[in-house]
């Protein structure tokens, strides 16, 4: 099993932070790589379209409002890897209520490619994301 995990300290409080990305089916608010996202089985999965069109199903498989994270699984996407579980977290930064440590993280089998090619595409996707989420939080 292989795993990558990126985190990044955005300027928004976590209660700012959790309310923009808190909700599974709320990727299309702040990351451009989803425009498209339809909540299916009552908000439990949801079905994603890239800008290429290309599809992609998750499930939730954890979820705490408490300690802002959330969980899921990849049933259906165009990525070299097999038993994907990502998870998405808010942290407080100690000191400062004016900003947030967003943690994304996931655990998966290589499936055709490289434990190391594998772990960098998945590093890439969530240091792009969170880039783009710190860009949507000062928009």
């Amino acid at each position: 099993m292989a795993s990558t995990s990126v985190s990044r300290v955005v300027p928004a409080s976590p209660e700012k932070v959790w309310s923009l990305i808190g909700g599974f089916d709320a990727l299309p608010d702040w990351l451009p790589y989803i425009p498209e996202s339809t909540a299916l089985e009552g908000g439990r999965v949801r079905r994603l379209k890239n800008p290429e069109g290309e599809v992609i199903i998750e499930r939730l498989v954890d979820f705490n409002e408490t300690e802002r994270h959330y969980s899921y699984a990849i049933l259906q996407a165009p990525f070299p890897v097999t038993g994907y579980v990502s998870t998405l977290r808010v942290h407080t930064v100690p000191g400062r209520e004016d900003l947030a440590e967003v943690q994304w993280s996931g655990r998966f089998a290589p499936d055709g490619v490289s434990e190391t090619e594998a772990e960098d595409l998945f590093a890439g996707i969530y240091r792009d994301g969170l880039e783009a989420l710190a860009q949507a939080l000062t928009a």
